[in-house]
């Protein structure tokens, strides 16, 4: 059994509206949209053009500079639209869905132990799967030609208002389980599964994970962000200069199993809609590339509120005409905050969230907060303050690095650990800074520039 690993640095953000458990199925729409964009550091390539029929499972488009990369369609039907933006960058495919069920391209079921690995990454390329597998360094899709030293999956969340895997990986537990075996047989042996300490109602238990060597099991403890598998790769098995190492969302794990189960890509997945602007937040089941409307059309307590897909502090802003990206469980929708707040921190904030004891609410620790996204502030000098420090539990200086960054110093970044991180980990150093800098967009840039010159 793997060791149990306390984060200490961290902060819990309590937030009003989180999803009960109950899932509601949501009909596929009439349009499907696939969007390019959601694929950081892809050149797309069209395979198809409007008026072409497709099958689930079909690729619509390739990687320009990794034509082994193809993206595949979540349902069948006929190519209604190529949605071009600024010097024609593709941003959407869209698709008339079929209305008398989903046809798919057929792989046949098989067993993954039984193919090999070799077997196993052509079988993940020609279905789409692929893009499920993220690696590290620069948290963009897997190269299949590398071997990693790794494949870690965080089997909790520990972000805000964040779904209950276990709950979610509960409804697909067969082939949840299948894809665990068939990314262990991509790892080697050595998949790496993190589970919380104790656990809950509702998560990931140890009976959950067939397959996965009892070794390989972590569990971890403590606030967030905790439940990163960034965090859990750091103090598990840091990632050195020349080293790669995979990662996989859980819900992504359920639908690779599905590949090997039933012999088909089928992208549908469970997504909580939470917020304290939900009038009821619960659980959903769609597909992948259905537009937001479907779900959040007569849900909403507000109409002067912010919808994101993903959580409060790495999600993307998103509208209710647009589609459901390929990486997302979650959306959440929180009051719009675009309204000057009079005397500000000057009035005593009973229900204002602090990390310090600037306020009164620190006298209750159990307190959930309805916030909304004004951010109290403006951008202004960086300034060294070690507030990062409190809420960053990685063995790095995160004001040092972020410098290097904007320096655009590849040794220094190097040696304060730039091929560690992605944005999320330091999503809450964002939240916390009083200069209000954006630091996950530095990390973002930082990683596409490490890449590049890579």
């Amino acid at each position: 059994m793997g060791k149990t690993i306390s984060i200490r640095r961290g902060f819990n953000i309590k937030l009003k509206g989180a999803a009960d458990k109950s899932i509601t199925e949501i009909p596929v729409s009439e349009i499907i949209a696939v969007r390019p964009p959601d694929f950081p550091g892809v050149i797309p390539k069209l395979l198809v053009d409007a008026g072409d029929e497709v099958l689930a499972g079909q690729a619509l488009f390739f990687d320009k500079t990794r034509p082994n990369l193809r993206f595949p369609s979540p349902v069948s039907g006929e190519v209604a639209e190529v949605v071009r933006g600024e010097k024609r960058r593709i941003l959407e495919i869209r698709i008339l869905a079929d209305r008398n069920g989903v046809r798919y391209t057929e792989y046949g079921p098989s067993d993954p132990a039984q193919l090999g690995r070799a077997a196993v990454i052509e079988r993940l390329l020609d279905s789409g799967c692929w893009q499920y597998l993220r690696q590290r360094p620069y948290s963009i899709i897997a190269d299949p030609v590398e071997a990693p030293k790794a494949i870690f999956v965080s089997c909790f969340d520990s972000a805000p208002l964040a779904p209950e895997t276990g709950y979610v990986t509960g409804q697909d537990k067969s082939n949840f389980q299948a894809g665990l075996e068939a990314l262990n047989v991509l790892a080697n042996g050595r998949l790496h599964v993190g589970l919380r300490e104790g656990g809950s109602e509702g998560s990931v238990s140890e009976n959950d994970l067939a397959g996965v060597p009892a070794a390989n099991i972590h569990h971890f403890r403590g606030p967030h962000p905790a439940g990163n598998v960034g965090v859990q790769i750091h103090h598990v098995n840091p990632i050195k200069k020349g080293e790669t190492v995979w990662t996989v969302q859980p819900q992504d794990v359920t639908i690779i199993g599905r590949l090997f189960r039933e012999g088909r890509y089928r992208a549908d997945r469970v997504v909580a809609l939470t917020g304290s602007c939900v009038t009821r937040p619960q659980y959903f089941h769609l597909l992948t590339g259905q537009p937001l409307s479907d779900v959040l059309a007569g849900r909403l307590n507000s109409e002067h509120c912010r919808v994101i897909q993903g959580n409060v502090l790495t999600g993307k802003t998103a509208a209710p005409g647009d589609f459901l990206s390929f990486y997302t469980n979650q959306i959440t929708v929180i009051p719009e905050g675009d309204q000057p707040e009079f005397f500000g921190w000057l009035l005593p904030g009973f229900k204002k969230l602090s990390l310090s004891r600037t306020f009164f609410s620190w006298l209750a620790p159990n307190r959930t907060y309805d916030l909304d996204t004004n951010l109290h502030g403006e951008e202004r000098a960086f300034v060294m303050t070690g507030q990062y420090d409190k809420v960053l539990p990685m063995n790095i200086f995160p004001v040092f690095l972020l410098k290097a960054i904007l320096a655009r110093d590849i040794e220094r970044m190097e040696q304060l650990g730039i091929y560690e991180i992605a944005e999320e980990d330091f999503a809450l150093c964002e939240f916390v800074c009083t200069s209000k800098i954006d630091v996950q967009q530095i990390v973002a840039e930082g990683l596409e520039f490490m890449r590049k010159e890579g």
